[in-house]
């Protein structure tokens, strides 16, 4: 490891020289005696302490730690004064300017070790917690990559169903998932919602898609998607829950199936305009309540109907004001998102601007997904 380099800035060469005496067998030291030499000096070598004298020629120690600072900005300042008038002032000024400590001289040496080896460890402490929150985010964004990859495809066609998804965490990390299949036999749609955010609700969100997909074998009917989900939440971490909606499509037939296990409802426009809502059927998915099994409910869904899918990161944005988007005024922005709008896609545009437009700039306080799912 690389020793660590002080620079001491003093005019009165006993000084100079008393400082080497106490710091050279510790630390690599440089000394100057004027600021225009300690400039120079720090333009060519990095430095991790300067030690100034307020008091010297051509600027004052405060000045110089300015310069200093702003040739070397990770650079900690010691400053020190033999004078006695306006001590109080230089101290106050020293604080606001952000130096690391202010000496009076004559300072005793273990004085001088101590102050500049707890300098030394700061440092120390401080580039270790720099590398440290610097791997977390690589591991954030690497989590967040896999998440990603978690989501299907944003836009699909087939087997007489459109879909569009949009997935927005309000974090690196969220606890929010959408999935489907399209199928001949049936597309099934789930959208969920962990509690929580960060790396744990994400990790949640995996064994989430993995209990949609685990119903393969049963064509992915809404109960037993639920019940995958229910039976995974054993491994829940304490306080952790899901609300989840898993819908059937059947477009020969013009049916939808669902459940709703405490999830916001879904919304389906009809092809006339008017709105129905799909209600919660079942509580929450949560460890401590046990999953009765209930029978999927049916609505007709033909071409033409579009089916909203939304988390309550919609619903409970707020404004400036602190109202709410609520549930009311998503169902008229749905109802005109989805006039004239050619697709899915469209309605998801015009959605989400109708929510920043409410929220005018204010960032995302919970993670956002919705998903329009259309019969064609």
């Amino acid at each position: 490891m690389a020793r660590v380099r002080l620079l001491v800035v003093d005019d009165e060469p006993g000084m100079l020289r008393a400082v080497e005496r106490v710091l050279t067998p510790l630390y690599e030291i440089r000394t100057a005696r004027l600021p225009g030499q300690a400039l120079e000096i720090a333009a060519t070598t990095r430095f991790d302490i300067a030690i100034l004298d307020v008091r010297m020629p051509e600027m004052d120690g405060f000045a110089l730690m300015a310069k200093l600072t702003g040739l070397q900005p990770g650079l900690d300042v010691i400053l020190m004064t033999g004078s006695t008038d306006e001590r109080d002032v230089r101290l106050v000024q020293a604080i606001r300017e952000k130096a690391f400590f202010f000496l009076t001289k004559p300072f005793d040496r273990d004085v001088l070790l101590t102050l500049v080896e707890r300098c030394v460890e700061l440092r120390r402490l401080d580039v270790a917690n720099r590398a440290h929150v610097a791997e977390l985010e690589a591991e954030m964004a690497a989590g967040r990559v896999f998440q990603e990859q978690l989501l299907p495809e944003r836009r699909a066609a087939g087997h007489g169903v459109r879909v569009a998804l949009h997935w927005e965490p309000s974090a690196a990390l969220g606890g929010d998932f959408c999935d489907y299949i399209l199928a001949e036999t049936g597309s099934a749609f789930l959208i969920s919602d962990v509690s929580g955010h960060g790396a744990s609700a994400a990790m949640l969100t995996g064994m989430v898609k993995l209990a949609f997909r685990a119903a393969a074998g049963k064509a992915y009917a809404p109960e037993i998607v639920m019940q995958r989900i229910a039976a995974s939440s054993a491994l829940f971490p304490v306080g952790r829950y899901v609300s989840a909606l898993c819908v059937r499509l059947h477009p020969a037939s013009g049916t939808l199936e669902y459940v709703n296990a405490g999830h916001p409802p879904g919304l389906i426009v009809r092809a006339d305009g008017s709105l129905e809502r799909i209600e919660s059927t079942v509580p929450i998915v949560h460890p401590a309540l046990a999953y009765h099994p209930t029978a999927p409910r049916a609505l007709a869904f033909a071409p033409g109907d579009r089916l909203v899918l939304y988390t309550d990161g919609i619903v409970e944005a707020h404004n400036a004001a602190g109202e709410q988007f609520g549930p009311a005024r998503l169902e008229e922005a749905t109802l005109a998102a989805a006039r004239g709008a050619a697709d899915g896609a469209v309605l998801l545009t015009r959605l989400r601007a109708a929510l920043a437009t409410f929220a005018a700039g204010r960032p995302l306080e919970d993670d956002l997904t919705l998903a329009v799912v259309e019969a064609t």
